[in-house]
This record gives structure tokens, sequence and C-alpha cells, in this order.
């Protein structure tokens, strides 16, 4: 499998870079995995590379784009941070990811069981863990079922998947709020703007409609 070129990623539509990233995650899932020559691909992309997709998710060590989506070197920006929300860095990161260097896809990617989510749910304060878990709190405030406050916490696991889903939802408006070049893209129809859920117990990627 070859890595991308200027031309291979010009071709591409952000409808075509979507489901670029839907037939990897299918054959992620059936562990059919396109054999590539990593090394080769390192070889190919050492003068410049062109990525179709850019991908916003968390830290977690089971949910890592490159593997989920099935690509290689030189196909996804991949940005990672703990409970995949965005700050001005993230958002000039993207800005960079999409506008120059012509990805055709942005995917703001939430997982089941996320940590981060946890700790937002049970409003932990350690440290500089802290203000991060506040960015993600919003999310939780914003959830309303259930209302018993007793069952509002990491406890149970479809409060905390419902977090981790509206806060995929919240970062997206996030993004069409703070950055006015990743909104116009979109309007153009030169960037696709999706959110989705990464579920950890079977390796299926749901996209948002």
């Amino acid at each position: 499998m070859k890595s991308h070129t200027k031309k291979s990623q010009s071709e591409m539509t952000p409808e075509s870079s979507l489901q670029a990233l839907k037939d990897g995650n299918i054959r992620f899932i059936n562990a059919s995995q396109i054999a590539r020559d990593l090394n080769a691909q390192v070889d190919a992309t050492s003068s410049g590379q062109f990525p179709f997709a850019t991908v916003l998710h968390c830290i977690d060590s089971r949910v890592s784009a490159e593997h989920i989506f099935d690509q290689g070197i030189g196909d996804l920006f991949s940005i990672r941070i703990a409970g995949n929300f965005v700050n001005d860095d993230i958002l000039g990161s993207m800005e960079f990811a999409c506008k120059l260097a012509g990805t055709k896809v942005l995917v703001v990617l939430g997982h089941t069981a996320c940590g981060a989510v946890k700790g937002a749910c049970d409003h932990a304060r350690m440290g500089n863990l802290t203000s991060l878990i506040k960015k993600i709190e919003p999310a939780v405030d914003a959830v309303s079922l259930p209302e018993d406050e007793s069952m509002r916490n990491s406890s149970n696991i479809s409060f905390v998947n419902s977090v981790a889903a509206k806060n995929v939802e919240m970062t997206l408006i996030d993004i069409r709020e703070k950055s006015e070049i990743l909104k116009e893209m979109e309007a153009k129809g030169e960037l696709m703007i999706i959110g989705g859920m990464y579920d950890i117990s079977n390796g299926k990627v749901t996209f948002y409609a």
C-alpha cells in the first residue's frame, strides 16, 4: 500500500475521505487490514506528506486512529488529548491540517468508557488534571438523565457513555464557533466536520449522521 501523494490527496473528496475511514474500520473489525511496508512509507513521505483526514481523539491506549481506521504513515493527522476537546492550540493544529495541508475530513472521535469523562462525571480534582476535567464537565451538565445524583457518576457506565457522546457534540459546536477558517471550509464543501464514537468492546466506530 503506497502513501498518499499530492495527486491522490487532491482527487479525494470529503465524502470519499469519510468512506475511506469507514472502510478501514471495517477491515480493522474483520482483522483484514491492508499489508503495508511501513519502512517504505517512511521513505515515500520523507519529502512531504499528504494526509486525507484529521482525527481528534483521546490519549486512551486502546484508541489509536491509525489502527482503528487501518491507515498507514502519511494518511492521517492525529490529534490526541484526554477527553478529545478543543482549545486554541488544537484549533490551530486543525486549521493547519485542513486549510494548509489539505485534509478533507475532520473527525472528532469519542469512545466508550473514557477515563477522562469518568473523571468529569466524578468531578475529580488532582493537580493539572483539574483544569482538563473542568473543560469536560459542561458535557456532564448537558446530559439531563438520570436526575438521581447517585447515578450521575463513573459507576454508571451508561451515563458515562452518554456524556462522552455529548462531549463530542459540544466539541463539534466549539470547532464551528471558534474557527472561522474551518467553518468556512465546511460551508464551501471543502471539508466535512463529523463526530463519531468508538466502542472499545468491539472496535466499531459509529459516525454521527
